[in-house]
């Protein structure tokens, strides 16, 4: 068996550790490019999103560097993920691939779906429990220490001295933690990187503005589907925050919802004089923490969402409301395969235009 998966960020690193630690062959597509994108796109209806034509390139990418087994995922809601499977499946079969396609509901039995979906994988019952959940154990702490350096970074990038120092040691980060193979690598991988990052100089006096992003979980995770909205902003002197880590989507949707606790509470319920109702996707959470992250002192926050995608065209509506009312400067920036750099640049420079002189405008009136 051949397996592959999609390229979601940094995603693949445990998987990929954890396949090679079974012996079984792991083909993780090339890093997400404009290939990917054509691939994906050119076999794809019109009206579907960004994320979904990726992942399908990446499947074709992968299938076409030797795969026979692909993983896809399917999720609930009225997002049309949960109709990505199915139709994921039927181009690729179009294509004359010949390929074995697993399909994993996240949502499904959280934590305990994703154990007993990995064992299935590697073995079944030939694999004991204790094994696999150690395993999982393990990449889930390389999740977490992957998300703790991209938090290093967003806050380097914004101060550094030498341009792209910090960018240059992020951009091999995922590769060498996907060579952790114990905790004690693990370990030395996290005090090399982080020495790394520290030694890198900043202007310590540098007060950078700060913008959250937030929309949907894949435009925001995945750094070649915004454009890499966030190295962009690093480079104009702009601190990143964002609403969507790997980690925070595990601890919500496989550890606390198994156990019937809520999440967001205070963040529905700061959207809800806008939007009561949820529909699917991240749009109450736009809502929600746009207005959060203005009673933090943000400068501004940034929506990113798919051409077509529903739940985020709903919360794009109701935010020019949110926005007046709690006076932060809000850009929302749709993408789809026919996104140009430049006119993106050109947005994204006006906007930290605006922040600027607003900020300049608060510290005169404070004053």
């Amino acid at each position: 068996m051949k397996i592959t998966l999609p390229h979601v960020n940094t995603a693949w690193v445990p998987l990929k550790t954890f396949f090679d630690k079974h012996v079984v062959e792991c083909i993780v597509p090339p890093k997400n490019s404009n290939l990917t994108l054509t691939l994906g796109a050119g076999h794809s209806p019109d009206g579907l999103c960004v994320p979904y034509k990726i992942l399908l390139g990446n499947m074709i990418q992968a299938l076409e560097l030797g795969a026979d087994t692909v993983i896809d995922v399917s999720g609930p809601g009225l997002c049309r993920l949960g109709y990505y499977a199915m139709l994921h499946e039927s181009a690729l079969r179009d294509l004359g691939f010949k390929f074995k396609f697993l399909v994993f509901d996240w949502q499904e039995e959280q934590i305990i779906g994703i154990v007993k979906f990995l064992r299935r994988l590697v073995g079944g019952e030939k694999i004991s429990w204790a094994k696999v959940v150690g395993d999982v154990k393990f990449g889930i702490q390389q999740l977490i220490l992957l998300d703790d350096l991209q938090k290093r970074v967003h806050h380097i990038r914004a101060r550094e001295l030498t341009l792209g120092a910090s960018t240059q040691v992020w951009h091999n980060a995922d590769l060498r933690v996907s060579k952790a193979q114990s905790p004690g690598d693990l370990r030395r991988v996290r005090k090399e990187l982080f020495s790394e990052l520290n030694a890198i100089p900043i202007n310590k006096d540098s007060k950078p503005l700060r913008v959250h992003i937030l929309g949907e979980f894949y435009m925001v995770l995945e750094p070649f589907a915004n454009m890499e909205l966030e190295e962009e902003l690093g480079k104009r002197g702009v601190e990143v925050t964002r609403a969507h880590y790997w980690t925070d989507w595990c601890k919500i949707w496989l550890f606390l919802e198994l156990i019937g606790m809520s999440h967001g509470r205070k963040v529905k319920k700061t959207a809800d004089p806008y939007l009561r109702i949820d529909v699917s996707g991240h749009a109450q959470q736009t809502v929600g923490e746009t207005i959060l992250h203005q009673k933090e002192g943000y400068d501004g926050v940034i929506q990113v969402l798919p051409f077509t995608c529903m739940p985020e065209i709903v919360a794009q509506n109701i935010m020019p409301k949110v926005t007046r009312d709690y006076q932060i400067p809000m850009l929302s920036l749709i993408f789809d395969e026919q996104t140009g750099k430049a006119s993106f640049l050109t947005r994204l420079e006006a906007f930290i235009d605006l922040m600027e002189h607003r900020r300049s405008q608060r510290t005169a009136v404070s004053a």
